[in-house]
């Protein structure tokens, strides 16, 4: 039987509007073993029970999977039931079963009612990413339903090591949950362009899929243009900005292996003698370049993830986008995104504006940029929108 979570009087108007988190100023009293990472019940003052999730230290305390008097327990057919349903909204999106993609996020968290649970999927293989205790020990039951869910699927990679907190998972390893590598490499296709996808030893689970619409935008713009892409990870804008027909493509990360990914990447595009990789610290990149560009994608990683860090992200975003500004050739164009979830898009914005300011270059917003379709947003947790970004056109 799990353990009872008793909130505080007046403290269940949240989980009523359904949103995932019970913060741990809520909590008035728990009944039976509390266990981080296990299933407990959640229940209003009056006893009146109002969901199910699972438990952590800190903070967030509960991640609701479920609510109402009638919440089910995540046995074998919950998570069926919920990876079915992900799946069929993939479907829908036309990401799944077409040649052209097939690359996409199956589970985005708290967006698909899973919190803690990200699942992206490559071809054949589903790699599985759990960021909180209790999706770490479900792992098993997670790997089953993929298998039912998903036709065809060859392997599934669990890359949980770096995500899962060190103290719920002591030692955890990243590994194969089911089948194993092939030893070959493992080509993507998105929009109908080709990716070399590393997940094992590459960043988040390999590929960033959050980008793919803001990509195919890019390419609209691309044609002709001198581009500069910083922070490129594996070069997701650079090769399209290459087969849509720059006239050169810049990519700039200051990890040596994301560089390799990068070149590896403009490689199959069959275009790589328009391309030059580098691999150097972005802000002295800019610093120590002359050169002047028509298109600059500014896409770093999280400079905040925690509102005690936002207010230097903040200056961050100001001074990379300062940076940028002044490198925009009279009438080109600058992408730029923050992913921090503590920075809205308002103070985002306002960092922009900062920015072109002490730059001294008017500008006008042409786009507006969020996340693709298959990272969606619960309407009931409005903090699942992390990505944000602007198309600016620099007089």
């Amino acid at each position: 039987m799990p353990a009872t979570i008793t909130l505080k009087p007046g403290k269940d108007q949240s989980l009523r509007r359904r949103h995932p988190w019970v913060f741990s100023g809520a909590i008035g009293r728990m009944q039976g073993e509390v266990v981080e990472g296990e299933v407990v019940h959640v229940q209003a003052a009056n006893g009146e029970l109002l969901g199910v999730g699972h438990y952590a230290p800190g903070s967030i305390a509960v991640r609701m999977l479920d609510f109402g008097p009638d919440a089910q327990l995540p046995d074998a057919a919950f998570w069926e039931a919920r990876l079915r349903n992900a799946y069929q909204l993939r479907q829908g999106l036309g990401l799944t079963g077409t040649g052209n993609t097939n690359v996409y996020r199956l589970t985005h968290a708290e967006g698909d009612g899973l919190p803690g649970l990200i699942i992206d999927v490559y071809g054949d293989v589903a790699v599985v990413q759990a960021h909180s205790a209790g999706m770490y020990k479900a792992r098993p039951l997670i790997a089953a339903a993929l298998q039912a869910v998903i036709p065809g699927l060859r392997a599934i990679y669990d890359k949980s090591a770096e995500t899962v907190p060190a103290k719920a998972a002591p030692g955890a390893q990243n590994g194969y949950l089911f089948g194993e590598s092939n030893g070959q490499e493992h080509i993507v296709q998105e929009n109908g362009h080709p990716f070399a996808v590393d997940w094992e030893s590459g960043q988040k689970t390999g590929f960033f899929i959050d980008q793919r619409d803001n990509r195919s935008l890019l390419a609209r713009y691309a044609p002709g243009r001198r581009v500069l892409n910083t922070f490129c990870y594996t070069g997701g804008f650079s090769s399209y900005a290459l087969e849509a027909g720059a006239e050169l493509v810049h990519s700039v990360d200051s990890s040596k292996k994301a560089i390799e990914l990068t070149e590896r990447n403009a490689a199959l595009t069959g275009l790589e003698g328009k391309h030059a990789a580098f691999a150097q610290d972005v802000f002295t990149f800019m610093k120590d370049t002359e050169e002047q560009y028509d298109l600059i994608v500014l896409d770093p990683p999280a400079f905040a993830k925690h509102l005690s860090a936002r207010h230097n992200a903040l200056m961050g975003y100001k001074r990379l986008n300062a940076a940028g500004i002044k490198h925009i050739a009279p009438g080109g164009l600058l992408f730029t995104f923050s992913c921090s979830q503590v920075v809205s898009a308002e103070l985002f914005e306002g960092a922009v504006l900062a920015a072109a300011i002490e730059a001294g270059r008017p500008a006008r917003i042409l786009h507006r940029l969020t996340q693709p379709a298959d990272h969606p947003v619960s309407l009931f947790h409005p903090e699942g929108e992390y990505l944000k970004g602007l198309v600016l056109a620099v007089e």
